[in-house]
């Protein structure tokens, strides 16, 4: 079975750049500390102009700093590197995860771990996994908004007085409407956030599919679905809805707006330990296995 793994590496890590957690000046000061890290092994170390004024200090521009550096570096939790792999996509940067948060599916190097992964860095011993992406667009008004997610599109009414309807269509065939609050698409990486709340099925990361799963359907065989991600996805509705991407962006609806969605033409690249296993940490997060 192939593992879809990259196994190219960097040419070089000389600079990295920084995304701090947002609303979190509290973490200056272990920002500070990891920066200090870096810098002891020769590697400059920038931070994008947000996290800068959040914490008082001088930054650079995210689009500017996304060019100049070698690799990027996300400081909080899943959160945190869910926004930055959406907001650097197109740049081609591979992003490595610190977990300064609680639950780190993504953001998966700890902090003690630091010195050792920066060693690692050095001498090559890491590996980049390819995670796909969804790009779409929502057309409203004769005006098209694209978009990019990592994790999921959820598609929702915007109050809780009435269920919705949505028409689905693949490659332009209808195939199903949906009656109830509405329908999440995630990508494999997506799996274990809001869809796995809904009894959507874990995919394995790697994969190059959509996860679609019914949130709170009106009919019990509404079931979820896998489809590949070649396939171009569709929906339409007689009613007003919410579109929530990454759980992060929101947009409103007015009814038979359009939402489009494929797979994005360049992955997502995230940097982990070379001894990184994905089942390890279903196991861990998950509690698999215990007795």
């Amino acid at each position: 079975m192939s593992k879809q793994l990259n196994k190219k590496k960097l040419n070089k890590i000389e600079k990295v750049g920084f995304i701090l957690r947002p609303n979190s000046p509290d973490i200056f000061a272990l920002y500070g500390d990891i920066k200090l890290k870096f810098e002891n092994k020769n590697i400059e170390v920038l931070l994008d102009e947000s996290s800068a004024n959040m914490i008082g200090i001088k930054g650079v521009e995210f689009d500017e700093m996304c060019k100049d550096v070698d690799l990027l570096v996300s400081l909080g939790g899943d959160g945190t590197l869910l926004g930055v792999v959406r907001c650097s996509y197109g740049y081609d940067k591979p992003v490595l995860g610190i977990n300064a948060g609680n639950l780190g599916f993504l953001a998966d190097i700890p902090v003690d771990d630091i010195d050792d992964m920066i060693d690692n860095l050095l001498i090559g011993e890491y590996r980049i996994d390819n995670r796909m992406m969804i790009e779409g667009y929502i057309e409203s008004g004769g005006k098209r908004q694209e978009f990019y997610a990592f994790n999921d599109v959820v598609i929702t009414r915007p109050t809780v007085s009435h269920m919705v309807k949505l028409d689905a269509f693949v490659d332009n065939d209808w195939f199903n409407t949906y009656r109830g609050d509405g329908l999440i698409v995630s990508t494999p990486t997506g799996s274990t956030a809001y869809n796995l709340s809904l009894g959507g099925p874990i995919m394995y990361p790697l994969s190059k599919v959509f996860i679609m799963t019914p949130i709170a359907p009106h009919s019990l065989t509404q079931r979820p679905l896998v489809v590949p991600s070649d396939f171009t996805i569709k929906f339409s509705s007689p009613d007003d809805l919410v579109v929530i991407i990454d759980g992060q962006d929101h947009y409103r609806l007015d009814e038979y707006d359009k939402i489009v969605i494929q797979g994005a033409k360049m992955d997502a690249k995230l940097l982990h330990k070379k001894e990184h296993s994905y089942f390890s940490v279903l196991r861990d997060k998950l509690s698999w296995g215990d007795e």
